[in-house]
């Protein structure tokens, strides 16, 4: 198990949510951008990488696991109201019994779950491009994170330690899957072949969501396809570099 893997997930995730108390009045263009540069890194490395490696397990089901991670995340955004792909939606000023009665327990409980699935492909299998990915994809997704909660009045104790333990979910479900794979288990290699299809689902369906909302009224706009062709072709860098 690698600590910089560890790291990596941890800061990205808890800076990008506590950014919140620092530029929340100047975050909006850049986080736009990052939005469109982490949506297509994402798409790029989850048909250039995960794909491939999913099916080359040979196991007939991998397709259905893919589906089955697409649908779950529409699932998710049930509860999350897209946050995990950086949608920050802002709530009408209540009295103050009200907005503590309005904790977003499913906001937080899916947006766990959705990062520790994450994490679970991360033993074994293009690590390096796919912690950077998901890396990239936290930032926006805790910054929304940390400003709903922000907007829910929690005292900043409260928000840092559930951004604390949204940003531990990736690295948990990395030490899990390690876990599982120094072990014997039967059926190992089907295991990772169907959670990496289930990951895949959800980045298709993230990645492929930020892109056709990455333009306001889809409108062309030249600093997000500069930021989207950044993230596409840094993907195809390191496709051809490891070929």
């Amino acid at each position: 198990m690698n600590f910089w893997v560890v790291l990596i997930l941890f800061l990205s995730a808890f800076l990008g949510g506590a950014s919140i108390f620092f530029f929340r009045k100047d975050m909006g263009k850049n986080l736009k951008l990052i939005l469109s540069f982490s949506g297509a890194y994402l798409f790029a490395i989850t048909v250039l990488h995960l794909i491939p490696d999913a099916y080359q397990s040979h196991d007939p089901y991998v397709g259905i696991f893919i589906m089955a991670g697409f649908l779950f995340q529409l699932i998710l955004e049930l509860f999350s109201n897209g946050v995990e792909h950086g949608h920050i939606h802002h709530q009408h000023q209540q009295g103050q019994h009200q907005q503590e009665a309005a904790f977003p327990a499913g906001i937080m409980v899916s947006l766990c779950l959705h990062a520790f699935l994450e994490g679970m492909p991360l033993a074994q299998g293009h690590q390096h491009e796919l912690v950077f990915g998901i890396a990239l994809h936290h930032i926006p997704a805790a910054f929304a994170l940390g400003s709903v909660l922000l907007q829910n009045h929690l005292p900043k104790r409260s928000i840092l330690f559930l951004l604390v333990v949204f940003a531990l979910m990736t690295p948990g479900g990395y030490f899990i899957s390690y876990l599982l794979s120094t072990t014997n288990t039967a059926g190992l290699q089907h295991y990772f072949a169907r959670i990496m299809g289930i990951v895949i689902g959800i980045f298709l369906h993230i990645s492929t969501t930020i892109l056709f909302e990455s333009s306001s009224d889809h409108k062309f706009n030249l600093r997000k396809m500069v930021a989207i062709l950044i993230g596409s072709g840094i993907a195809l860098i390191a496709f051809f570099a490891n070929a």
